[in-house]
């Protein structure tokens, strides 16, 4: 059991309000109290201060639609069916989701914001009150479907989501509630066709759309780069392929700075909605007794091996996510737990108000997808202990990567051909974990 908890869990049988936040493409290291040296995220950093801040949480499966059907219902993809980013809408409304089973448990619950697994935003089973838009969502004046009704609205995505947040929170009532969040920030403002295509491969600089109140923000700043940055891959066959009409890893292949920026400045609209949500639940007299989760879907390339918008590889920046959680029945203000904790755990905690055993090792895996040509046909399934990943690729043979985290933590050095690393083992790890 987790040494962040603070009470024992009897103490804790009074049903806990649950306000779960929900990041899209935020890095671990994109919050001022997760290591940003000048992101602006004071309310983030409150919770920080004020409950857990996991320092090794992960999504098991770096893209967006797994991802979130994962933090959904607590299982896997190879289980839960959401394998990719195609449409997968009526799949989606078979899901058994958490907020599904506090709804049947008494709940009152509402999602708003960003569903993502296919175009059809039409409200899924065990939702009071829905909130949603087609696909990725539109930055500016987006369409939101309201309980089942769509119209355009006015105004900023970020801002439009936490007005309806707010205003759930708000209303009279007697029960628990659960309120499911999810950000279109700091995703690009593209189009995704009702086949899962999109209009184009991850965004330029004007395609991450920061609220007008935030368009100067950071300006002259320097970024902080990963030691990896603009380094190109050595002994990593997977992403070394020269494929015909791609641009081979490389300068051309970085992302700009003010790309970045702009999806810096898109996040602080995020922290200023997290701030009207906690400053709600004071007025309302409901913080203490509220859990408030926030979390990002995955991670994302800033340039490491010369990687940008490509986000589905089991590497460090993409695998890596934000954990924090304020719920002073279980978590001690300003604690850092070590233990891993996963996007498959939020089920459990929101549902028992109990964290998993401490892991050794876990499980991350991908299904390839067609939208970038890099990295078609690059499925995968890896694991991960303390020290060491091992990646298997599932449809290149000859390409599997392992990697000494403790020595080389920035994963530059692949030793799957040294005698001396642990190959066998960690592919007996794998062979069990992947039939869990």
């Amino acid at each position: 059991m987790s040494t962040a908890l603070a009470l024992p869990l009897a103490a804790a049988a009074r049903r806990p309000n649950i306000v779960f936040i929900l990041v899209d493409d935020l890095r671990l290291d994109e919050l001022r109290c997760t290591g940003h040296p000048f992101a602006l995220s004071p309310n983030a950093d409150r919770l920080s201060r004020e409950g857990a801040n996991f320092r090794n949480a992960f999504a098991t499966t770096p893209l967006c639609s797994p991802s979130r059907a994962s933090f959904l219902t607590g299982e896997y993809p190879h289980r839960h069916g959401i394998i990719d980013n195609t449409d997968r809408s009526k799949a989606s409304h078979g899901l058994v989701t958490w907020p599904r089973l506090l709804h049947e448990q008494g709940y009152e619950t509402s999602f708003i914001g960003k569903w993502h697994m296919g175009n059809d935003d039409s409200p899924r089973a065990g939702f009071d009150h829905w909130v949603s838009f087609p696909g990725q969502g539109e930055c500016v004046n987006p369409v939101l479907n309201v309980n089942g009704k769509s119209d355009r609205a006015q105004g900023y995505i970020t801002d439009l989501l936490t007005e309806h947040a707010v205003e759930f929170l708000n209303r009279p009532r007697s029960r628990p509630y659960c309120l499911y969040l999810a950000h279109k920030a700091i995703h690009p403002n593209i189009t995704q066709f009702a086949d899962g295509s999109v209009s184009k491969l991850g965004g330029d600089a004007e395609d991450f759309i920061p609220a007008e109140r935030h368009r100067a923000l950071y300006g002259g700043m320097t970024l902080p780069r990963r030691a990896n940055y603009a380094r190109g891959p050595q002994n990593q066959p997977a992403v070394e392929q020269k494929i015909p009409g791609v641009e081979p890893l490389g300068p051309k292949t970085l992302i700009d700075d003010q790309t970045i920026l702009n999806r810096l400045r898109m996040a602080k609209a995020v922290d200023e909605s997290l701030g009207q949500i906690l400053l709600t639940l004071e007025r309302r007299r409901e913080l203490d007794q509220t859990a408030v989760i926030f979390t990002s879907d995955h991670g994302y390339f800033y340039g490491e091996h010369y990687l940008g918008h490509e986000r589905r590889l089991a590497y460090e920046e993409t695998i890596r996510i934000p954990m924090l959680i304020r719920y002073p029945r279980m978590f001690r203000a300003g604690s850092r737990p070590k233990e891993f904790f996963l996007s498959v755990d939020v089920a459990q905690l929101c549902l028992r108000q109990v964290l998993p055993p401490p892991r050794q090792d876990f499980l991350i895996e991908y299904f390839s997808d067609k939208v970038f040509p890099r990295i078609q046909n690059m499925g995968y399934q890896a694991v991960r202990t303390r020290r060491w990943k091992y990646i298997h690729y599932q449809d290149i043979s000859g390409a599997d990567e392992l990697y000494d985290l403790a020595s080389d933590p920035y994963e530059m050095t692949n030793l799957i051909g040294d005698p001396r690393a642990p190959r066998t083992e960690m592919q007996a790890r794998l062979a069990r974990l992947k039939d869990t």
